[in-house]
């Protein structure tokens, strides 16, 4: 009503002429009375507080929110502001203004404190194929963001993050670390979790020196001396590009050796025996292998291999058959020119892996094994077989070659694959031959490389063409890979022939092998 009053008022000053302006004394109308405010705080750690300012006489307020913001918030009679404070003290200055200028003011304090977060929920997981990594993740009431502590370094600076994010850490070294998360309020309180990681890189079977985070440390004795060094002879033997590096110094024991210790018994219940790849200066020298019990050195398995060529990279096969599996055998330890003194040589060593003995699919793929099983994967309504080469002449007298069919309607990337039992090393060649036998010439033939479980499209896959160029014979296609990772370790042989045709043909394939 009061504001009704005074709006007729000042309207009647304006619009009666008549009027004789000293019969109105604006200075009559005295400053506002009872300032204050009312300063209601959320309740949710958002730092909002409502602010509606109260008083007499008043035709405007100014409120001043006492932080970093300088500039005031004008409020009318009856209304509120809202604004989003920090954690803290703060002098909220209302300031009540009448319709003839005067003023009165008042500071009330305010007192901004977030509660603590509840509920906070953490989880620190491992990371499947990397034993040096975890994720983190949280969730919790009442928080503004997270912190994560990994405890791996001195003064360490947390990680933030919000809810819904997942933290990555990769961690150095191996340990028992603490990992500390942490919900935040927006000011002082917090709620806080801890976990305790154990970070464990065991070394494992198959061993290719390769991983930069394992702990290749060798165990020495008899003066020999064992480490990972680069590869320093990279061939088609071998192109990895770390190897084991043994050298029997000058008097050496004529039992001088290394050992490594794996992080889990191995499992000789099925495959016996042991392969390792051998680079020596010497031929004819005895290279043995012992497996041997963690902590009881006479519980033991020895196997020697003479070793017939010298400065070439061999795969060398240890037999363990009779071994007794009621004990385990976690030492896997390495002898070369076993029996003889060191003469300052050094031996080179790669790949141990474990194996059945039996025949390994992999390149050259000729189709003559008898004990491999040769299956392929069809895709498209294309279909591969290995059947008794039907034309057996020309550069290609084989008894047994593939034959690709594709039928009316295939689709146009029809196709067929195979899956090796091991990758492909292109270290240094990185062509692939194959023997074609083709019904028309111009015909474009696909060969394409996958790693292990890859799906499509994936960008680690790699493709080359080649085109037929005779007709009812066979000829040698080249597919060129060269510019090729070979970390990617590719282990599918993927093969489409007519691509992006859905002509129905037939096609014989042999002798895929790598060459420069």
């Amino acid at each position: 009503m009061k504001k009704l009053l005074l709006a007729l008022f000042s309207l009647s000053l304006l619009t009666n002429c008549t009027m004789d302006s000293k019969d109105v004394d604006l200075n009559a109308i005295g400053a506002p009375e009872n300032i204050s405010a009312l300063m209601t705080i959320a309740q949710d750690n958002s730092g909002k507080v409502t602010i509606t300012p109260r008083g007499q006489g008043v035709t405007q307020y100014e409120v001043y929110f006492g932080d970093t913001t300088v500039e005031p918030a004008f409020v009318n009679p009856g209304q509120s502001v809202t604004h989003t404070f920090t954690e803290g003290l703060f002098h909220v200055r209302i300031v009540g203004t009448t319709l003839n200028g005067k003023r009165t003011e008042v500071t009330q304090d305010l007192t901004v404190t977030f509660v603590t977060p509840t509920n906070l929920q953490s989880t620190v997981s491992p990371v499947t194929g990397d034993n040096m990594s975890v994720t983190v993740t949280a969730t919790a009431n009442l928080e503004t963001f997270f912190q994560v502590y990994f405890g791996d370094v001195a003064n360490e600076i947390p990680v933030a993050f919000n809810e819904g994010e997942t933290i990555t850490h990769t961690y150095a070294a191996q340990g028992t670390y603490t990992v500390v998360v942490r919900a935040l309020s927006g000011g002082s309180a917090y709620a806080e979790e801890q976990h305790t990681v154990v970070i464990s890189n065991p070394i494992l079977l198959p061993i290719d020196f390769e991983s930069t985070t394992l702990d290749y440390t060798f165990t020495n004795f008899g003066n020999a001396s064992s480490s990972v060094v680069a590869n320093p002879f990279i061939n088609a033997g071998n192109g990895s590009a770390k190897v084991a590096k043994m050298t029997k110094t000058m008097g050496a024991d004529t039992w001088a050796g290394s050992y490594l210790t794996v992080g889990n018994p191995i499992d000789f219940s099925v495959m016996k025996k042991i392969k390792m790849k051998v680079y020596s200066p010497q031929a004819g020298i005895v290279i043995k292998m012992k497996v041997e019990n963690a902590t009881d050195a006479t519980i033991f398995k020895e196997s020697d291999v003479t070793l017939t060529t010298g400065n070439s990279w061999q795969e060398l096969t240890f037999d363990f058959t009779g071994i007794n599996t009621a004990n385990t055998y976690q030492k896997i330890v390495v002898f070369f020119n076993f029996g003889n003194p060191g003469v300052g040589l050094s031996y080179y060593f790669d790949d141990i892996q474990q194996s059945s003995g039996a025949e390994a699919l992999g390149l050259p793929l000729n189709f003559q094994s008898t004990a491999l099983n040769y299956t392929f994967v069809d895709f498209g309504s294309a279909a591969t077989t290995v059947v008794t080469n039907p034309q057996s002449n020309g550069i290609n007298t084989s008894t047994k070659v593939g034959k690709f069919d594709k039928v009316n309607g295939a689709q146009t990337w029809a196709g067929s694959s195979i899956l090796l039992d091991g990758p492909i090393n292109f270290a240094v060649q990185k062509k692939i031959k194959m023997k074609v036998w083709s019904p028309a010439v111009g015909k474009t033939v696909k060969l394409k490389f996958e790693i292990l479980n890859a799906g499509n499209p994936d960008p680690t896959n790699i493709e080359r063409d080649a085109t037929t160029t005779v007709a009812n014979a066979w000829e040698e296609l080249t597919f060129d890979f060269t510019g090729i990772i070979n970390s990617n370790n590719y282990r599918r042989v993927v093969l489409f022939f007519d691509f992006g045709s859905t002509t129905a043909s037939t096609y014989y394939f042999d002798d895929i092998i790598q060459a420069n």
